[in-house]
């Protein structure tokens, strides 16, 4: 990536995964060119995409697990290397945190909180390990930008905010544990913008944490949401059943129940606008597109319908 008004070339390894489709789709509308490497090409057929997808199992050069150090050797080894690599973190290695909101730098990375589950402490030891790859990574010539992200919130009913809409509608919108755990997400429009903010200011560098400025507790986000859809009530999801559902799901509760409240110093600083810097407002446009993808849907459906009968008399 640069900072040229000329179309791009763009990789994202490992990009077939939410955030790498919503940053594929953003770019390739303007007018770059996207090439998208996945271990996996196989799986649900999807309409055209207007961009490439390359098999990479990296069976030559390690497991899946050594990508950024093969990949930092491939930018090392061009002789015109991207100007940009950018590397997808996690918002969640900081610590749970309620007194005060973590940014690049003064944030505390966790793992040794009294108050945490001591499990809670896989997920930042990955991401934390992620990073000292990335940022080991000997590229002289590349700036190197990880993104600690906070959820990215998109209308697809496969995406977080697919799930706590499902919640909503279903009446078990309601808070998660006691509710005060502070919740740190992001619009998808506003990431994919924050990357090309990055991308055109060269003068950032490092960590950066991209969430949206106003992370709410997490009984004020629910309400928040239930009222984008239409919803007053909400059943709460008690501390002891969250234990139980991600036991059985093979998962954690610091999904829900851990308390991150991250804010983006850096592209604040920086100047980057947000356009939906609060949960509700951010809310309200996700739901709207969701509705109109659903009535978009059923349109498409009724149409297929009346050609098949169409079809059925004519012959």
């Amino acid at each position: 990536m640069g900072t040229t008004s000329k179309a791009l070339r763009i990789v994202i390894p490992g990009g077939t995964g939410q955030l790498g489709e919503i940053l594929a789709r953003h770019f390739a509308g303007r007018g770059h060119y996207l090439t998208m490497l996945t271990r996996n090409p196989l799986g649900p057929k999807k309409d055209w995409v207007p961009w490439r997808t390359l098999v990479w199992d990296a069976e030559n050069l390690g497991e899946w697990a050594s990508a950024l150090e093969v990949l930092g050797e491939a930018i090392r080894g061009l002789a015109q290397p991207p100007k940009l690599w950018i590397n997808a973190s996690t918002a969640t290695m900081y610590r749970h945190s309620f007194d005060r909101a973590m940014d690049e730098a003064s944030g505390e990375i966790g793992g040794r909180e009294p108050d945490a589950p001591a499990s809670w402490r896989f997920s930042i030891d990955v991401a934390t390990r992620w990073e000292a790859g990335f940022f080991g990574a000997v590229t002289p010539r590349t700036r190197k930008v990880a993104l600690r992200g906070g959820m990215v919130m998109s209308p697809a009913a496969s995406g977080i905010f697919g799930q706590f809409l499902r919640l909503v509608r279903l009446g078990l919108g309601g808070a998660a544990g006691n509710g005060n755990q502070y919740m740190s997400s992001i619009h998808d429009q506003d990431c994919a913008r924050a990357v090309d903010f990055l991308s055109e200011h060269e003068e950032i560098d490092g960590v950066v944490n991209v969430t949206a400025p106003a992370p709410l507790r997490n009984r004020d986000f629910m309400r928040a949401l239930r009222r984008a859809w239409g919803i007053g009530f909400g059943l709460p999801a008690y501390e002891w059943r969250l234990s139980v559902a991600t036991f059985v799901h093979r998962t954690e509760s610091e999904l829900l129940l851990k308390s991150r409240r991250v804010v983006p110093g850096k592209l604040l600083e920086h100047g980057f606008q947000f356009e939906f810097p609060t949960w509700p407002e951010a809310a309200r446009d996700l739901v709207r597109r969701v509705r109109e993808a659903s009535v978009h849907v059923k349109s498409k459906e009724r149409i297929q319908r009346s050609l098949e009968e169409t079809r059925e008399r004519t012959t």
